[in-house]
């Protein structure tokens, strides 16, 4: 196969997993020792209390009117006694301009995640949240020996956070897009800019493509078209 080790929509190496659920642990962590969350996240206001999330497989949805299958993993939920539930999800993750460029992807995920905690009863939700922990790469000469051991070295994380508005009505619409291409009798045309649609192209063909993808080398003449006109003559 052409693509190599290469697949389409994956976005993350698989590291940031378990740096993620290393971040849901000291949540815990702290809130289990001092009975809240930790000061970082007073920038998002009173928060309330961290309750245990569901797994993807009770947390969802099906959309009566598309009869889509809406599922996922909340990072955090916090539940306030008085307002409801707020949902954070972390982000190993410098917050930059490429950063703000995927905001619109993380939007949805977490309106998503608020419809779903709303429709299965978890509570209603009045606020979403980003929280991007940053990696701190710089060292200084105090602290060397705190974070360079004998058989280890520590990384810090300075934690930045994106407040998200909750706004449910965003997802419909995308779920009676999905369910149109979904419908359709062949694959709607790729996009020529599209690296996904590229490397998803090459696993289903099983050779090059048949279009020039932007950001990738020519393919070669002798493609999926080509070898369809051998095989007929």
């Amino acid at each position: 196969m052409m693509c190599g080790d290469r697949l389409p929509f994956q976005i993350f190496p698989g590291i940031f997993s378990s740096i993620g659920s290393y971040s849901k642990k000291v949540t815990l962590s702290h809130f289990l020792q001092y009975g809240r969350v930790p000061m970082w996240f007073d920038g998002f206001g009173e928060l309330g209390t961290p309750i245990p999330g569901p797994g993807w497989s009770k947390f969802q949805i099906i959309d009566p009117e598309t009869n889509i299958r809406l599922t996922g993993v909340p990072d955090e939920i916090l539940r306030h006694t008085t307002r409801g539930i707020w949902i954070v999800d972390y982000k190993t993750a410098r917050l930059t301009d490429n950063q703000d460029f995927l905001t619109p992807m993380y939007k949805v995920q977490l309106n998503c995640y608020g419809m779903i905690a709303q429709n299965i009863g978890i509570g209603s939700v009045y606020g979403l949240g980003l929280l991007y922990y940053e990696p701190v790469t710089d060292i200084t000469t105090n602290e060397r020996d705190l974070l360079i051991q004998r058989d280890r070295f520590l990384l810090e994380f300075a934690p930045k956070l994106k407040q998200v508005t909750f706004e449910p009505n965003i997802v419909p619409p995308l779920l009676r897009q999905v369910r149109e291409i979904c419908d359709c009798s062949d694959s709607p045309p790729p996009r020529l800019d599209c690296r996904d649609c590229y490397l998803l192209e090459t696993i289903i063909r099983g050779a090059r493509p048949s279009f020039v993808f932007l950001g990738e080398p020519a393919p070669q003449k002798v493609g999926f078209h080509s070898r369809k006109k051998k095989a007929e003559k």
